[in-house]
């Protein structure tokens, strides 16, 4: 192999012997510094000598000295030695978790109030991590999380969601969101401290996509209540939902992790007895997958839903 070739390389541990026979001055020196013997250091610097078609040592009294390309080479191998090292440090620091790169499909309502405090708490505390965010609806942060698109997908439970004893994942319960009634300011009940749900049977009202978990909690909680909501309006953002309740076109349900809206004309009332609620989970693979950078972000995500006073927190699976 000469220097020309494409598949040029070097064994670093000759390069040693290299900066051990310049340090020490002779190969005698260099090979007991090394634990090895005069003739095994001289074998191995001629072999290197050959490969790279260059002399390495040349006599210097009784002793030797590199030549001129040696010591391009030891220039080199100073570079690489430390690079070496940083790459010691680097995966050191991956075991903790101090470094690495952690992908997540979240839903839009938890960036505000669980990644983006997570994220940046952890950029502060750990500027080697990166978390790199994308929004997916429930659906297709699991799916995203299936094609190896993402590390952590954060979901809700919902018909699509993975069975708790679904053995391909593993879940951690993030926190019990509670849903409240939202109303134009000028509805009746808009200065109710609670509503019964009942007293909306005969409003209009405006629901996420028929698939949606805040869709599927919305038809639950009003049939249970002993009726169908009459839904005129389906949209998959709560502003969205927000800004046809702000225009008079119904009444609707919406979770805390996306309150407050920005419209000035709504007014937010819980629901009277017990109130609706939507479980906020995050999925990794099973297996050992989630290493250590992983499992700080979901640690985070953890704390962030811990001190939020606004819902009920979970449990780790």
């Amino acid at each position: 192999m000469s220097i020309d070739s494409p598949d040029f390389t070097i064994d670093l541990r000759k390069l040693r012997l290299l900066r051990e026979i310049d340090h020490r001055g002779t190969v005698a020196a260099a090979a007991a510094a090394l634990h090895l013997t005069p003739s095994a250091v001289s074998q191995q610097v001629a072999g290197l000598s050959r490969e790279l078609g260059v002399a390495l040592l040349e006599k210097q009294g009784r002793g030797v000295r590199l030549t001129g390309p040696a010591r391009v080479l030891l220039g080199h191998a100073s570079a690489i030695a430390a690079q070496l090292e940083r790459a010691r440090a680097d995966l050191a620091a991956f075991e903790d978790g101090s470094v690495g790169e952690v992908r997540v499909a979240t839903l839009p309502s938890a960036v505000a109030a669980l990644l983006g405090p997570a994220m940046a708490q952890l950029r502060a505390e750990k500027p080697g991590l990166q978390v790199l965010s994308r929004d997916k609806g429930p659906t297709g942060a699991v799916r995203a999380l299936d094609d190896g698109e993402v590390d952590i997908a954060i979901t809700v439970d919902h018909p699509g969601c993975p069975r708790p004893d679904d053995l391909r994942y593993t879940r951690v319960d993030l926190i019990t969101d509670i849903l409240d009634v939202v109303v134009h300011r000028d509805h009746p009940l808009a200065g109710a401290a609670q509503v019964d749900l009942t007293q909306l049977a005969h409003d209009e009202w405006i629901s996420g996509d028929p698939d949606d978990a805040c869709s599927v909690i919305t038809d639950s909680v009003c049939s249970a209540a002993g009726f169908l909501p009459d839904v005129r309006h389906w949209t998959i953002e709560y502003d969205a939902l927000g800004a046809l309740v702000a225009a008079g076109m119904g009444v609707g349900l919406v979770p805390r992790l996306a309150q407050p809206l920005r419209f000035t004309e709504l007014r937010t009332i819980p629901v009277a007895g017990t109130s609706p609620v939507r479980q906020v989970c995050a999925f990794t693979r099973a297996g050992g997958t989630a290493g250590a950078p992983t499992q700080v972000v979901l640690k985070k995500l953890k704390e962030v839903a811990a001190v939020r006073h606004d819902s009920t927190l979970g449990t780790w699976a």
